[in-house]
């Protein structure tokens, strides 16, 4: 729950910076959440690196997939890597379609230790009652921040024929 709690914090910071005109990008819903749910995943992400919390990561892993201890330094960089595109205009809306692809490839992991019973930072994995309905969420979160972004940035221009 953290990572959500971290997200609608900053969400409404960066909607109170974009109202008071000091990040113009943040002065939408859908800009302020584009840079809140950046941070959530670089949040999400240094979970992957830290010593505390990357023993929990690996045994998060679903069994039977090679090398947990790689695939866990893989989707730590590929979240930091989609939280960095949120980022930058010209990757924003690539960034939110691949944070979604991960999001839903990672379930499994979800899944796995929600029923395994397994701890995350000395507490019990998010229950799947609560973990479904926030996987949703944030995908829908991303959805929202590509389509808003692909509007402001309207139809691409064709390059010119010789």
């Amino acid at each position: 729950m953290i990572p959500l709690v971290v997200m609608l914090f900053a969400w409404v910071a960066f909607r109170l910076l974009g109202a008071s005109g000091l990040i113009n990008s943040t002065g939408t819903a859908a800009g302020a959440l584009r840079y809140a749910l950046a941070m959530m995943f670089t949040l999400t992400a240094s979970a992957h690196f830290l010593p505390t919390t990357r023993p929990d990561m690996i045994r998060m892993v679903p069994p039977g997939l090679p090398s947990p201890e790689i695939l866990v330094t893989l989707t730590g960089l590929l979240e930091l890597a989609g939280a960095t595109g949120l980022l930058l205009s010209a990757t924003t809306t690539v960034a939110a379609y691949w944070l979604i692809a991960l999001l839903v490839v990672l379930f499994p992991a979800n899944v796995h230790a929600a029923r395994a019973g397994l701890e995350f930072a000395g507490q019990a994995a998010t229950p799947l009652v609560w973990r479904l309905p926030l996987q949703l969420f944030w995908i829908g979160a991303l959805w929202w921040v590509a389509q808003h972004h692909r509007r402001q940035r309207g139809p691409t221009s064709a390059p010119a024929s010789a």
